[in-house]
């Protein structure tokens, strides 16, 4: 009696353990090519926007579409075509950032493309602090134009 329950068991086990063997996954080939998958601005002045364009190469043989673009944060904002990349062909992705803050940054610009595969973008840089004109103030005109009145 005791063979026949272990028996039992012993098939049931194994049937459930096949019955909850997965589905092979398709691993779809990578065919988004990145020319440069970062760009350092180095040192830019604050308030004045800097825009970097990244370069991206469909390396398969259909079509591809970029569908989204998508910046980590509200101070970096990408710029793509919405049309279908055909085969062998470049596309730009230009992605700007406003410079408000200052100090060190990084920043990620996320391609999502073929429906679930993706490709992470970043930009980096140090903003400073720009003077407040143009030019530095000349103390030495000032007194020229008392000294001509």
């Amino acid at each position: 009696m005791k063979k026949i329950l272990f028996t039992l068991f012993s098939i049931a086990c194994i049937s459930m353990v096949n019955a909850q063997t997965a589905a092979p996954v398709e691993i779809k080939p990578d065919v988004l090519l990145v020319k440069e998958a970062s760009h350092d601005f180095g040192k830019i002045p604050q308030g004045r926007p800097a825009t970097y364009v990244f370069e991206v190469v469909n390396t398969g043989s259909t079509p591809l579409k970029l569908d989204n673009v998508q910046a980590s944060c509200g101070c970096t904002t990408p710029v793509w075509n919405k049309e279908d990349i055909a085969p062998g062909s470049v596309s730009k992705i230009t992605v700007g950032y406003n410079a408000y803050a200052e100090g060190a940054f990084e920043k990620s610009i996320t391609i999502q493309y073929n429906g679930s595969q993706t490709k992470v973008l970043v930009i980096k840089g140090v903003v400073y602090k720009a003077p407040p004109s143009s030019a530095p103030e000349n103390a030495s005109v000032k007194l020229l134009k008392q000294s001509n009145q």
